[in-house]
């Protein structure tokens, strides 16, 4: 690191430093004189973790002492325990309630995992509980935590639903529709949005045909989405965190399952891989089916194709500690232009792959969790393969990452270390395009630490710092990040805010309505990166036992965006322009739910506005910047999911709405001649060049579309299980637009009227 790096970083890295022995200080003597007992909860016949558990540590006459809900990983603990004789207690929805006594002597460390059985005892219902803060209206500043079962009320194309069907319900986040595979998360754009499988990142997360992302329903544990104000172990982006966390393999059986259906067919296995329950395997795979059934459906060319594999190997290597190996891959390709007899048709495509190991451990000695993990991951996109209009992106990382986390009463403290290497390559051609080709290498480094504090009388606090440094560009930064939440019987506030900084930036060619490719490149020396503050306040009521309500307003300052320089030449580049922006919007959420019936009704309200600054801005506006509504604005977006469980089959509805968005016209063309010496004009051809409105006046039609599905499970054998699924996609044919070339208004259309028919098998041993 240069030494204007280490000038830049000096001054947070003591600030942050100060804080951890502040915070240490304290910590340690509080240790030395209190026990505590911290474990793992799984299921006793899959070795599955377990999060939600309650967790109740009860007296000798069985008062409740303290209790706790387990987390990510199933992972548990209480702490500040004076000794005696204690009844350690684990309670979860379908499983029977666990009991065990234990003694601790003063300051005693207990690592004790808790195996949960199935069953259908009754839970009490008066040890310490906590619901479980998952579904759409459930959100805390910005965060919302989804489960499998949330996913399986949307309705979608395939027989195990997917979580980008889900998360397309959430109200600001805007899609492109049902092709494209590109979501903006509360006015940030793609290359913003941070996604993360077990720790891998995954930077284009979402398949072509917009009903699939890269995660199987199958897979999912749980994903916890931060639509912003996230807090400090997360970083490198502006908008949004998707962190995704997959299933471990049963430990002790082998299951399977296997799918059918008009657009993708999949297959998914797990078991042990030792009969001792300590190593066991999950895989799953799917590829589309396009031409085999959606496309003669309809009798219409649907030319997608896309798939994914993803494998995942977990050990218990010791009583307090646990190994996994993971590896993910797809592959995508799908028109963006169906061609003419003049043009040929273009194709857009990708392909992900991303593989890494993790290591967790419960030191013995010490009351903390560690978390060790390094993974690779390489992005690949091409527009017009193998034509002289290729368009060629390539983003490469390396990440190694320390995660620590020490338990202490009422008072959780993360923190962590981490570094990141990344190599970007670019490579654009086409029409009017001059030969560009970029090599760039982009370092990142930095640590975070923050405490979190839980009342008594129902406050939750979370006040971080993240240091994130970029030695390419001889910067670092100090991020304060805060997280507020109050909560009572019946409702609760919240409230988050934070600061964020992202070097690399994602280019969209923006000659396009809805363009999809994507060229990456970093932010130039002589700028700072890019940046945004964040503020979020919601609030979340129970109006009876079956109906909530929740709103959250929200605020983003952005500065130094960097979009593709405004040219009168009709091409696409890497030439980048200084941006800054503003985002408002506020998100109104209500469920009803009783007796099978449910009800989701979501609404989002968003103005985004960003102001480009451009050497070119005077000769072309007169002003020395220009404000306009970016392309991804949606100012209106409506939900409305109804699901309904009969004894026949459980019944999907949903309908969604979107306001147009906006887009630049091209008012026409014209063309010029350098007049350097002697010039014939009757045989220079000249240069073109085409004449715009000002940006983004212009507005697309709006998106509506209904959806609906049937699903029925019948039961073959004790171990065999067959799910039948029927579904209508766009139900009342509404021609939505994908995409349009803005020189010569060619058209796209969203997917027509499909019905759909799907079949899953499930197996066990």
């Amino acid at each position: 690191m240069s030494t204007l790096s280490i000038n830049a970083l000096r001054l947070p890295v003591v600030l942050l430093l100060g804080w951890l022995i502040m915070l240490a200080a304290p910590l340690r003597e509080a240790q030395a004189q209190s026990g505590i007992v911290r474990g793992v909860i799984s299921d006793a016949d899959t070795g599955e973790a377990l999060q939600g558990v309650n967790v109740a540590l009860l007296g000798a006459s069985g008062e409740l002492v303290t209790g706790t809900v387990s987390g990510s990983g199933g992972v548990y603990a209480l702490s500040r325990l004076d000794e005696g004789a204690y009844v350690l207690r684990a309670s979860f929805i379908g499983f029977d309630t666990w009991e065990q006594g234990i003694t601790l002597e003063e300051g005693e460390r207990i690592l004790l995992n808790i195996q949960l059985t199935e069953g259908s005892e009754v839970l009490d219902e008066l040890v310490v509980e906590e619901e479980r803060d998952s579904g759409s209206v459930r959100v805390t500043a910005g965060q919302v935590t989804i489960i499998p079962a949330d996913i399986e009320m949307i309705p979608s194309p395939d027989v195990s639903g997917d979580l980008v069907n889900y998360l397309t319900t959430l109200p600001g986040i805007v899609s492109v529709g049902d092709r494209g595979g590109q979501l903006f998360v509360r006015g940030g754009e793609p290359w913003q949005n941070l996604v993360l499988l077990d720790g891998l990142w995954i930077y284009q997360p979402f398949h072509v045909l917009g009903f699939f992302s890269s995660f199987p329903a199958d897979i999912i544990a749980d994903v916890e989405v931060f639509a912003g104000g996230f807090p400090s172990q997360y970083g490198g982006r502006i908008s949004s965190v998707m962190d995704v966390t997959s299933r471990n393999g049963s430990k002790y059986g082998y299951k399977g399952s296997a799918s059918l259906a008009p657009f993708v067919s999949g297959l998914m296995i797990e078991g042990p891989l030792h009969n001792n329950g300590k190593v066991s395997f999950l895989a799953s795979v799917r590829e589309s089916v396009i031409g085999q059934g959606a496309s003669r459906i309809i009798s219409q060319d649907l030319p997608y194709e896309f798939g994914d594999l993803y494998v995942k190997l977990h050990a218990l290597p010791s009583y307090n500690s646990q190994f996994t190996v993971n590896f993910l891959r797809t592959h995508d390709k799908g028109s963006v232009f169906e061609g003419s007899v003049q043009q040929p048709r273009e194709f857009v495509e990708w392909t992900n792959e991303a593989g890494g190991l993790r290591y967790l451990v419960f030191p013995r000695a010490f009351s903390v969790m560690a978390e060790f993990a390094v993974n690779a991951s390489r992005l690949e996109s091409w527009q017009s393969r193998g034509t002289a209009a290729e368009r060629f992106s390539r983003l490469q990382s390396v990440n190694t990452i320390a995660n620590l986390t020490h338990f202490h009463g009422n008072t959780t403290i993360r923190w962590g270390l981490f570094a990141r290497s990344l190599t970007i390559e670019s490579e654009l051609n086409g029409l009017f395009q001059n030969l560009s080709f970029r090599e760039e290498f982009v370092t990142e480094i930095g640590m975070y630490v923050e405490p979190e504090w839980s009342f008594g009388n129902g406050w939750e606090l979370r006040a971080g710092a993240r240091i994130h440094g970029f030695p390419s560009k001889n910067v670092g930064f100090l991020e304060p990040r805060l997280r507020l939440v109050r909560r009572r019987d019946h409702d609760e506030w919240s409230f988050a805010a934070g600061s964020y900084h992202q070097e690399i930036v994602g280019l969209v060619d923006r000659r396009d309505a809805a363009g999809v490719f994507s060229a990456w490149t970093s932010s130039p020396n002589n700028f700072d990166v890019p940046s945004a503050l964040h503020a979020i306040i919601g609030y979340r009521r129970a109006l009876s036992s079956s109906f909530e309500v929740g709103l959250e307003g929200y605020a983003k300052k952005l500065d130094n965006l960097f979009i593709p320089e405004w040219t009168a030449f009709p091409r696409f580049t890497t030439r980048i322009q200084n941006a800054d922006g503003r985002v408002f919007g506020g998100d109104l959420r209500a469920e009803y739910s009783e007796d099978g019936f449910r009800v989701l009704a979501t609404y989002g309200l968003s103005s985004v506005e960003y102001s480009a600054r451009q050497e070119s801005l005077p000769l072309w506006y007169g002003t020395e910047s220009v404000s306009f509504r970016p392309a991804h604005d949606r100012r209106h977006q409506l939900n409305l999911v109804v699901n309904k469980d009969t004894r026949l089959a459980v019944f999907s509805v949903r309908w969604q709405f979107g306001s147009g968005l906006p887009f630049s016209r091209a008012l026409g063309f014209d063309g010029f001649v350098l007049m350097e010496g002697n010039v014939d004009v009757l045989e220079e051809e000249g240069s073109r060049r085409v004449i715009f409105e000002q940006p983004y006046k212009g507005l697309l039609p709006t998106y509506h579309r209904l959806d609906l599905s049937a699903e029925r499970e019948m039961v073959l054998t004790e171990k065999a299980r067959l799910t039948i699924h029927a579904g209508i996609i766009n139900t009342y044919d509404r021609a939505n637009l994908f995409y349009l070339d803005v020189f010569t208004l060619r058209r796209v259309d969203q997917l027509p009227f499909i019905p759909t028919l799907g079949l899953k098998l499930d197996l066990e041993e």
